[in-house]
């Protein structure tokens, strides 16, 4: 699909399928440096970010006996990387939620500036089933886009939202059916590659720090 207007796009894909794009560690520090790296990139004028295959992200991974062993300050902290490179990038964030978006995965899908979500994609915290808080900033992300109670929901109780019903909570952008979603992403993409870059940096900024 080509470029329009002069200016190009970085898509990112989770990619690895065979495990639901789980998070490895060195996924998770890989999806930070892209967005660090965008920032300085003159030729990167958006970034979009979606799941190889069935799923968005299941999340970090967590394979295997004594889950929350996999867990520590490092891990927290690299999680909390990755959504503080999306919210300081001064570049609109897109993320293509093609399937479930659960736990650090949900996290990162709505710490985007713009989220179009499949049809049949959902959304869950699932942190808590693990006896793990939930990581990645969502706890201030989701309450600034839904409210301190759907926060508590999804944060205390794992609920489980469908891609409609996110959207109707005001965490999702847009969801559209499956077979359009390769489509309807190209349309806003397009859209964002003709605006104006510095109006995007300064609303960017403005809107995270009033909401954040």
């Amino acid at each position: 699909k080509p470029v329009r207007c002069g200016h190009g796009q970085q898509s990112q894909p989770l990619d690895r399928p065979g495990a639901l794009n789980a998070l490895s560690a060195g996924m998770a520090d890989r999806l930070a440096e892209v967005f660090e790296d965008a920032a300085s990139q003159e030729g990167v004028k958006i970034v979009v970010l979606t799941g190889t295959g069935l799923a968005f992200s299941t999340g970090a991974d967590i394979s295997g006996p004594g889950a929350a062993d996999h867990f520590d300050v490092a891990a927290a902290d690299r999680a909390n990387r990755v959504v503080r490179a999306i919210t300081r990038l001064d570049k609109p964030v897109v993320a293509a939620v093609n399937g479930v978006a659960a736990g650090l995965a949900c996290s990162i899908a709505l710490a985007a500036d713009i989220v179009i979500a499949a049809e049949s994609a959902s959304f869950v915290l699932a942190q808590q089933r693990v006896g793990l808080m939930a990581d990645g900033g969502a706890t201030a992300t989701i309450a600034a886009a839904a409210g301190r109670i759907r926060a508590m929901r999804m944060a205390l109780l794992g609920e489980h939202l469908s891609a409609v019903e996110a959207c109707d909570a005001g965490l999702v952008t847009q969801v559209v059916p499956d077979g359009e979603f390769t489509a309807a992403v190209g349309r806003v993409v397009d859209r964002l590659q003709c605006g104006p870059a510095l109006v995007y940096a300064a609303t960017k900024r403005a809107i995270n720090a009033a909401t954040l």
